[in-house]
Parts: structure tokens; C-alpha cells; sequence
């Protein structure tokens, strides 16, 4: 474990695989209410001898730092999170190579935003390789989704029938209160419906889903007004979509390629923490994936 510093938040990050020029970086980013040992099983399950892994624990959760505030969690403090922690993982010199990106849930909005503005972002011009994306969509594509609902407005009302949790979290307190008091049978009960066993969540849950609830507050509905008409990534992208989500539908997958020129969309029939339940197939879908940009990017 080492400790990188974005502007004075801590991000702890762990390397499971050493550096090396012929080796493909790979950043794992999980999302709520998890940390980055969520990660665990797919990192077993991926190629580390012929890749450089990397996950960390995003501010709020695990081992870094909570700060106080709801600007500290808006995706652009994330976004400079990723920056930081890239910038230790495969920093600048003449043997640099394109980072491949990995985001489950809020892990996966946060890099969305991140391929948006790379072009922009001075510590992400250039970096980035390609971006495997799992439960968890582009908040301003979703926004932009929601008002042109033509031909899909029973399946925009079935997605925001999904989405019933979003609402609770904007409550003041509340939401911090059902955590802390009752995290133990909340485990229980969205481990055994996602099939994920008991060892999934362990003493760590409360505190990361009490804090990690900011990220709902600070993005919503500030996330959703963002204007995606103007930027278009070029990095590939590939969309890993379980099947059985029991949070997120495919109505927020709708037209992709108005803000990624190179994207597929691959099912597997899994709930939500697929990673957790498939993490043999998630792995080589993410190995794939680097292998298929690798040679086009030169990572």
C-alpha cells in the first residue's frame, strides 16, 4: 500500500503487479458502497505477469482520506484523484505508456467524466488507453438520455423505478442513519439477493456507505446538467452490462456513439457486482480489451 497525494487528500493505492516497459498499466476503480478490495478477484484472475494492476480506494472510502464538504466529492475532484494517482503509478519520461481504465458503478461515472475531459485535463491529455466500463454510466449522457425521451419513455420510467435508492440518499441524515444502525442486516440482504456470501462487505461497510452517500448528494442533480454536446471521446470503450442489474437498465446505453466514436456493448448475464460473481470473465474481458487497444495506442 503507499499513500499519493491529490491536493491534500490522501488516496490510498496498491500496485499488485510491478511496473515495466512492456507492460500494459491497468487502473481498477470501484464504486459505492465498496472499497478497492472489491477488486480482489478479478486482480487474481487477471494476466499480472504480463500487466502492471493498480486499484485504490477512492476518497471517502477505505484507507483514504473522507474531507469534509460536498464539492470534495463532485466527479472533477475525482477526476483529479485519477490524475494524481496516475501520475505515481506511470509517471512522465520518455518510457510512459497509456493507462488502461477499469470503473464498476461510481467508479465507472467518475472515469466517464474523466474520457470527456482528458483532452482538456493537463494531467490527462494523452494517458489514457482505453476504458472498460461496468454499471455505471455517464451522468450528462444519461441527462441527455431522460430529455429525449422518444420511443423510450416506459423504459426511462422503469430505470427511474431502479433508481429509487438515489432519492433516499439526497435525504439529509437519514440515509447516514440506516447505515450506521443497521449495516449488518443490509449485508446481509444485498449479498445474499446479488449472490455475492457473506464475505463481501465486512466492518469497513458502514463507514464507507455512510460517507460514500456524498457522492449522490454532490453530483445530483449538478452531474446531470452537464452539456455532453461538445465533447467526444476517441478512446475505446467497452461496455460490460450485466443483465440481471437490479439498479441501472440498458435505456442508459441508448446512442453511445454520440459521445464515444469507438464503443461496444458486451452482456453477460450477471447482476450487479459482477466482478464479484464473474470475476474469471470480467477479467478477460478487461485483458481483451488491452490486448485489442494496446497495439493502437502504443500501451
Amino acid at each position: 500500500m503507499r499513500i499519493v497525494d491529490s491536493g491534500g487528500v490522501r488516496i490510498a493505492v496498491r500496485e499488485h503487479s510491478a511496473a515495466g516497459p512492456d507492460r500494459p498499466t491497468v487502473v481498477l476503480v470501484h464504486g459505492y458502497p465498496d472499497q478497492q478490495d472489491m477488486w480482489d478477484l478479478v486482480v487474481a484472475a487477471l494476466p499480472t505477469d504480463r500487466l502492471h494492476v493498480v486499484t485504490y480506494d477512492v476518497r471517502g472510502a477505505g484507507d483514504s482520506d473522507a474531507p469534509d464538504g460536498l464539492r470534495e466529492y463532485r466527479t472533477d475532484r475525482l477526476v483529479d484523484d485519477l490524475a494524481a494517482v496516475l501520475d505515481a503509478v506511470s509517471p512522465a519520461g520518455p518510457a510512459r505508456r497509456p493507462v488502461h481504465l477499469v470503473g464498476h458503478d461510481w467508479g465507472s461515472v467518475q472515469l466517464w467524466d474523466a474520457v470527456g475531459v482528458a483532452d482538456e485535463h493537463p494531467g490527462l491529455r494523452g494517458r489514457l488507453a482505453s476504458f472498460t466500463s461496468i454499471s455505471g454510466p455517464s451522468l450528462a449522457h444519461s441527462a441527455w438520455v431522460a430529455q429525449h425521451p422518444r420511443g423510450r419513455r416506459l423504459r426511462l420510467l422503469r430505470q427511474l423505478a431502479h433508481s429509487w435508492y438515489v432519492y433516499l440518499f439526497l435525504l439529509p441524515l437519514l440515509p447516514e442513519l440506516v447505515w450506521w444502525l443497521g449495516h449488518r442486516p443490509l449485508a446481509r440482504v444485498i449479498a445474499a439477493k446479488e449472490g455475492l456470501g457473506r464475505g463481501h462487505w465486512g466492518a469497513e461497510l458502514r463507514r464507507n456507505a455512510a460517507r460514500g452517500v456524498r457522492l449522490y448528494r454532490a453530483n445530483f442533480p449538478a452531474g446531470l446538467r452537464r452539456d455532453v454536446r461538445h465533447w467526444r471521446t476517441d478512446v475505446p470503450v467497452q461496455v460490460v452490462r450485466p443483465t440481471r442489474d437490479a439498479y441501472l437498465t440498458d435505456v442508459l446505453l441508448d446512442d453511445l456513439d454520440r459521445i464515444a466514436s469507438d464503443v461496444r456493448v458486451v452482456e453477460v448475464d450477471a447482476g450487479h457486482w459482477v466482478a464479484r460473481t464473474h470475476p474469471d470473465r470480467v477479467a478477460a474481458l478487461v485483458a481483451g480489451h488491452v490486448d485489442r487497444t494496446a497495439g493502437a495506442t502504443g500501451a
